[in-house]
């Protein structure tokens, strides 16, 4: 036996690794990064399923007067209650009612435009279904939660503020 551990500790002294070093805590229980990542990627998740919902909502309540704050409030109440049945906690259940918020405002303006200058109500809602479909398989990678909420907050604020109703191209040069 001694001849055994004689050979393993020469065998280490030769330079082969001992293996993963395992991290400990103050409290001396092991330690997990899983943990730290894991919230920070579930609340992703939430985020973007959340913006995806309200997408999907959005598309669907365009055409009726005021759906850009209808949409909100049922994808915001979509998100909450999608990452409550998930069992993602409190805070993710928020998270997933702020990405509602975003994605709601978001696609029921896009839609509401796409209408107004003469799209039709079944194409656009398929687009925009499309549209949630890949924003929720998306949510799934790490960060993209986040981007997705934060791209649809930013259009919905771009689109709200508006513009011109048809784009002027050439005709205003054949002024004369």
């Amino acid at each position: 036996m001694n001849g055994f551990l004689a050979k393993r500790s020469a065998f280490r002294s030769v330079g082969f690794p001992r293996g993963p070093k395992r991290e400990t805590d103050p409290l001396g229980t092991r330690a997990t990064t899983l943990r730290a990542v894991g919230l920070w990627y579930w609340l992703g998740v939430a985020l973007g399923l959340g913006a995806a919902l309200g997408v999907a909502i959005g598309a669907v309540l365009a055409p009726l007067r005021g759906a850009a704050l209808l949409s909100a409030a049922l994808a915001a109440s979509a998100g909450y209650a999608l990452a409550a049945l998930l069992f993602l906690g409190p805070v993710a259940a928020l998270a997933g009612a702020a990405g509602g918020i975003g994605g709601g405002f978001c696609s029921a303006e896009l839609a509401r435009r796409t209408l107004k200058r003469g799209g039709t109500r079944g194409a656009t809602a398929i687009l925009l279904l499309v549209a949630a479909l890949v924003a929720a398989a998306l949510a799934f990678v790490p960060v993209l939660g986040y981007i997705e909420t934060v791209l649809t907050g930013i259009l919905a604020l771009r689109l709200r503020r508006g513009g011109g109703d048809r784009f002027a191209g050439l005709r205003t040069l054949a002024r004369d």
